[in-house]
């Protein structure tokens, strides 16, 4: 039986259905000479000097990885700048994610996000590949992000390029429906010193700061430290939910440039704890160390070889802890084949350490365990009619400890009819490999006296990988000289999704998951920029995706085929950057998000609005006010007793550097 996803599965599926469904999100919601000194203060100057054609020459890497102009990528790829986020009210990276019109974000709570693309969103969202600075964030737990976690400091961010669609191709498994590539200013971009201090009811207290300097010519470094204390979010009654949390980070880069070649290190370490009051929240602590080493032999030709180490310690207070170590070894090299080809290829290794402190009821065995991935890619890239037509074929082969070697190759066509405009298309084949959830969870029932203690009520199955077969179609155009715009039509097949099986008897066997569901997606993603005069930039961007899915004619999914997900069918985003006279910008982000089905949240529009002068070019007053058009609403429900609303904010900023 197939089925739409605005159709109510809950009322459909059995109570141990609805147990299932609760248990999994539960897991994540309780598991849960200094030239350039300054520059995120000039925005507004910036902005001004930067024309549209500029701004789609912009150089991105995570479509192809290689640098290629935005304007001629064959991808929906949205990229959120600096100046976007530094003239947006964000206060943290998933509400900068916020300002890509391709991304489904809800906030959950004070600390818990639902983020992703093209539908399948969820707190245990695990269909999106999320990097910063070349270090993929990702957990084995559930195979998606902690975003409580992932955090720097905002000023120092260059660019978000997030693409919707498939990336397994260049970037792996659980690329399925997209990528997010934060990239922060190399060490030359941020010389002198920058301190920044924030207050407010919501964003209570943070502040943070920033030195880089230069040892010789060709070495740079900066250090950072920055802290944050945020507010509780409210529950249905009105009172306050008891998950306020705070957090501190701090970290380093060096950059050292010479002609041919350039080599980073950088390091973050970071501690995030909930209000020693709250009834709710996680104690997070974790560092990582990241070294890259890129050697250009021509302008199209390179080496680059990436090593990172990453540890993360989570207790969810409840019992339940769970520690992560990974190593990662990446290496690529990219030539030219002939006059018309361009090779891409590289291999990659990760080992993990797993660790668990498991709970009576709630476990995965065994509690510690070893995750190796091997993986080889190659692309090839072929230029016809003058470079008008290129055509991209590749493949990536990634080894996993659960399902062996699985292929997952893609290939491109975009045509360059004019100088302005680009048509592309794609056909992808991509995976979701399963995580440790899906094969070795444990979750039992308490029963009271003289019964047994307890009853096996799930337990992980012998769960393949979830498989996408992707088609996309694409046009972006630059329409006059202050107007340019994309468009991508996508159509997904979806198989073997997650599903929870019934067991054969009450006191017999467990449910146990499997991969019972199929269907597909479709939908269209729009954006556009808007150059209204030079002090005045418009952009923005909407969304429309539609997702059935029904339950193989051999399972009983408990879950009705819901995918345990909840997505908007339409989104729209509108970002207007307004520099006045007298150093003053007044800036504003306007977003409507569409009703979410089961659980259901209603539709709502929301405004973040900033207001910032400089009295001079070192000194930056702001103040901003965040979703301004009610005094509190619901984002994202994991599951109805945990329903928290978000309220109406605002925060006043000092910015200066030197």
């Amino acid at each position: 039986m197939e089925q739409r996803e605005e159709q109510a599965p809950a009322e459909a599926a059995t109570t141990v259905g609805r147990v299932v469904l609760a248990a999994l999100l539960s897991a994540a919601c309780a598991l849960p000479a200094w030239p350039q000194a300054g520059v995120g203060l000039q925005s507004a100057t910036q902005l001004k000097q930067l024309s549209l054609d500029e701004l789609l020459n912009l150089e991105v890497t995570s479509v192809s990885r290689r640098p290629e102009k935005l304007s001629s990528a064959a991808s929906a790829i949205q990229v959120i700048s600096g100046d976007n986020i530094r003239r947006s009210a964000a206060t943290s990276i998933p509400e900068a994610l916020r300002l890509a019109p391709n991304l489904q974000v809800a906030q959950v709570n004070a600390s818990q996000w639902a983020i992703s693309a093209r539908g399948f969103n969820n707190v245990l969202a695990n269909k999106l590949l999320v990097m910063i600075d070349g270090r993929t964030v990702y957990t084995p737990l559930y195979g998606g992000v902690f975003w409580d976690v992932q955090d720097t400091l905002l000023e120092d961010i260059d660019r978000i390029e997030v693409v919707s669609g498939p990336g397994g191709t260049l970037w792996g498994a659980n690329a399925v429906n997209g990528v997010i590539n934060i990239t922060t200013r190399s060490a030359a971009e941020t010389q002198g010193l920058f301190v920044e201090g924030a207050a407010g009811d919501e964003l209570t207290a943070a502040g943070g700061a920033r030195f880089g300097g230069r040892i010789t010519p060709a070495l740079t470094y900066r250090i950072y430290g920055k802290a944050f204390d945020r507010d509780d979010t409210t529950l249905l009654s009105g009172a306050d939910a008891g998950d306020a949390w705070h957090g501190r980070q701090g970290g380093f880069r060096t950059d050292w440039e010479a002609e041919s070649q350039t080599v980073t290190v950088q390091g973050d370490a970071y501690s995030t704890t909930p209000n020693p009051d709250g009834a709710t929240g996680v104690d997070a602590d974790g560092h990582n160390l990241l070294g890259r080493w890129q050697y250009r032999f021509s302008d199209n030709s390179d080496l680059q070889v990436q090593l990172y180490y990453d540890h993360t310690d989570r207790d969810f207070r409840n019992g339940f802890a769970e520690r992560l170590t990974t190593y990662d070894f990446d290496a690529q090299h990219r030539f030219p084949l002939g006059q018309r080809q361009e090779i891409i290829w590289g291999a990659s290794a990760r080992w993990m350490q797993h660790e668990v402190t498991n709970l009576p009821l709630f476990r995965f065995l065994p509690a510690d365990k070893e995750l190796r991935l091997y993986s080889g890619f190659i692309q090839d890239e072929i230029a016809l009619l003058n470079d008008a037509l290129r055509i991209t074929v590749g493949s990536k082969f990634e080894h996993n400890d659960y399902t062996g070697t699985e292929p997952q190759p893609n290939a491109r066509v975009a045509w360059m009819p004019t100088e302005d405009n680009t048509l592309w298309t794609a056909a992808s084949y991509a995976t979701r490999t399963p995580a440790r959830i899906d094969r070795e969870f444990y979750l039992d029932l308490p029963l009271p006296p003289p019964l047994p203690p307890s009853l096996p009520l799930i337990v992980g199955g012998d769960v393949e990988s979830e498989k996408v077969r992707a088609y996309e179609l694409g046009w972006r155009s630059q329409l006059a000289g202050n107007i340019s715009s994309s468009l991508a039509l996508f159509y997904n097949q979806y198989d073997d999704l997650r599903s929870v099986e019934p067991g054969t008897g009450f006191l017999n066997t467990p449910s146990t998951f499997s991969n019972g569901v199929e269907g597909h997606t479709k939908g269209i993603e729009l954006s556009a920029t808007y150059g209204i005069a030079d002090f005045w930039q418009l952009r923005g961007g909407y969304t429309y995706v539609r997702k059935y899915l029904r339950v193989k004619p051999d399972s009983r999914d408990l879950n009705n085929a819901s995918a345990e997900s909840n997505d908007p069918d339409h989104q729209a985003l509108l970002q207007s950057m307004l520099s006045l006279p007298g150093n003053i910008d007044f800036d504003g982000v306007l977003r409507y998000v569409d009703t979410l089905p089961q659980p259901h949240v209603d539709s709502y529009i929301e405004l973040d609005v900033r207001l910032a002068w400089r009295p001079v070019p070192t000194l930056e007053f702001s103040l901003a006010g965040q979703n301004l058009l009610a005094d509190r609403h619901p984002e994202f429900v994991p599951s109805s007793p945990s329903s928290r609303e978000l309220e109406r904010g605002f925060y006043g900023k000092i910015a200066w550097h030197y």
